[in-house]
This record gives C-alpha cells, sequence and structure tokens, in this order.
C-alpha cells in the first residue's frame, strides 16, 4: 500500500467518528429515541447499529487470513471510497448488527463506537508497512474482501449513517 492510501483511509476513519461527534452534539436523549416513520430507525438505533458494526468489522479484520497475493478488486474499492456514504440506495443491514437495545442512550453507544474506533485506528497505524490487500477475511454482503476494503468500508459506513442522522434529524425537527 502507498503513504497515499494508508492516510486516506486514516483520514476517513477519523472524519467517520468526528462527524458522529458533531452531529450527536445536539440530540438529546428524547429525541434520540424518537423514531422518524414505520420501517425507520431512531438515532440512538442508527447510532447502536454503527457500534455494533464497526466491533463486527474489527473482529472480521482480526479473522483475516494472510495471502501469497493481493486480492485486488480496484472497482470495487473505488466504488467504497466514492460512494460509500451515499443513502441514495437503502441497505438492508444484516441480523447481526442491527439495533437491539443493548445500550442506554446514543451518547453510551457512541461512546462504546469511539472505544471500538480507536481500535481500529491503532491497528491501522500498526500495520502501516504491510499491504493490508495480502490480508484477506470475508464480509456478509461483499463474500472475499482484504483488509484495506474492510477499513474503507468501516469509514464510509459511519459516514453513510451520519448522512442517515441528519435525515432523521431534519424529519424530527
Amino acid at each position: 500500500m502507498t503513504q497515499e492510501e494508508t492516510m486516506a483511509v486514516d483520514g476517513a476513519l477519523r472524519k467517520g467518528a468526528e462527524g458522529l461527534q458533531k452531529v450527536l452534539s445536539d440530540v438529546d436523549v428524547e429525541r434520540s429515541q424518537r423514531i422518524p416513520g414505520p420501517d425507520r430507525w431512531s438515532v440512538q438505533e442508527v447510532v447502536e447499529h454503527i457500534a455494533l458494526t464497526e466491533d463486527f468489522l474489527f473482529s472480521s479484520i482480526m479473522l483475516a487470513e494472510a495471502s501469497a497475493f493481493p486480492l485486488l478488486n480496484a472497482g470495487r474499492e473505488v466504488a467504497i471510497a466514492t460512494r460509500g456514504a451515499n443513502r441514495s440506495r437503502r441497505v438492508e443491514s444484516p441480523e447481526g448488527v442491527r439495533p437491539r437495545n443493548t445500550f442506554c442512550s446514543a451518547q453510551d453507544a457512541m461512546q462504546h463506537f469511539l472505544a471500538s474506533r480507536e481500535k481500529t485506528l491503532q491497528y491501522a497505524a500498526a500495520h502501516l508497512s504491510e499491504d493490508l490487500r495480502c490480508k484477506v477475511t470475508s464480509h456478509p454482503l461483499f463474500g472475499a474482501v482484504n483488509v484495506y476494503e474492510v477499513l474503507w468500508l468501516m469509514a464510509m459506513h459511519v459516514l453513510r449513517h451520519v448522512n442517515q442522522i441528519e435525515e432523521i434529524k431534519s424529519t424530527l425537527s
């Protein structure tokens, strides 16, 4: 991996954490629990989903196996980085990361996410010199993926849901 690639994914991971903190800064407990409509999640449920997904994807990184050759899918990498935060297409969440009232509040879920994201950032920093495309794991929607792609998915996933929280906030205003 190039230094530019490493810096880009690190920046995107940090941007997601900062974006989540910012979007939640003016959401009180009552508002975070309000459901904006049928078949929609509350802000608290979205943040819980973000936290659960971060843990799930990080565990998939920990299960990644070394490969003698990089798993390359340049088109998918570009799509993740450029369209991953786009909410124009609804994506059904896998059962294991759907909200289930794990946290007492959106703030609790955010704090859990931030601690998990810190582990993700530490992992990325510790493996800068490796080609993360030579570490392969699986994703429930994409199948076989490399760890570089998983890091991008983690970054874009949060940004996607920051956009969703903005949508919910405007609906509830």
